[in-house]
């Protein structure tokens, strides 16, 4: 489980092509700092698993592998990235710890497509406070979306400003956009998303109270 809460802003350093996999190697000195063989850690929003053995991570600080099968490739953003591309970086959650954003699975539910970027009221410094970024909503997500409800784009927590039919919004501080890739995104770039997973669950429970089947919408797990 993970809070949505970006650690750094990882890179892509290497993309092996295995066939029916791909391995990815990645740059980040801070979520590897205690990083262990076989531990999780979000990229982009999407849970891998760390190959590197103790000695391995040890020989290159900073640095992790992992692999991703061909169907997260194909149902996520993550088929997208190429050497050099940022990343969203978190450790999976401790038990104790404070739970900043909200709970994510790191199972991708499906992926968007950014639409628009709107600059805010510039504050003292002539810059923009906040900034409003616009998303495409697959129509199988749309119910599971609220005003002021939570949403993970490319592993980031996030508050919907706006829950459309077909779209949604949400708005940056700069804190967001200068640490995590949603500050580089443009638009016709794809993202990842993760639905709150309470609203499925909600979903499932009111399906069977009322007789009927409830389908909520598939997860790419890794």
């Amino acid at each position: 489980m993970f809070t949505g809460i970006i650690e750094e802003l990882g890179e892509v350093l290497s993309i092996e092509d295995l066939g029916d996999s791909s391995r990815i190697r990645l740059r980040g000195p801070i979520t590897t700092q205690d990083a262990r063989e076989g531990q999780s850690i979000a990229v982009n929003g999407v849970c891998l698993t760390v190959l590197d053995t103790d000695a391995e991570l040890a020989a290159r600080p900073g640095e992790f592998s992992a692999d991703v099968m061909a169907e997260t490739l194909k149902r996520s953003s993550l088929g997208a990235l190429v050497p050099g591309s940022k990343v969203n970086l978190e450790r999976a959650m401790a038990l104790g710890a404070r739970l900043g954003g909200h709970l994510v699975q790191g199972h991708v539910d499906g992926t968007a497509t950014l639409l628009e970027r709107s600059p805010g009221e510039p504050g003292a410094d002539g810059n923009p406070q906040w900034e409003v970024l616009r998303f495409s909503l697959p129509a199988e997500l749309s119910r599971y979306l609220v005003d002021k409800g939570s949403i993970t784009v490319d592993g980031v927590s996030l508050t919907v400003v706006e829950a459309g039919a077909d779209s949604f919004t949400v708005s940056l501080i700069p804190a967001t956009l200068a640490h995590t890739t949603l500050g580089l995104k443009q638009p016709g770039e794809p993202v990842n998303l993760e639905v709150d997973v309470l609203a499925k669950y909600v979903e499932r429970l009111l399906g069977h109270s009322t007789g009927t089947a409830a389908n909520p919408s598939a997860s790419t797990g890794v």
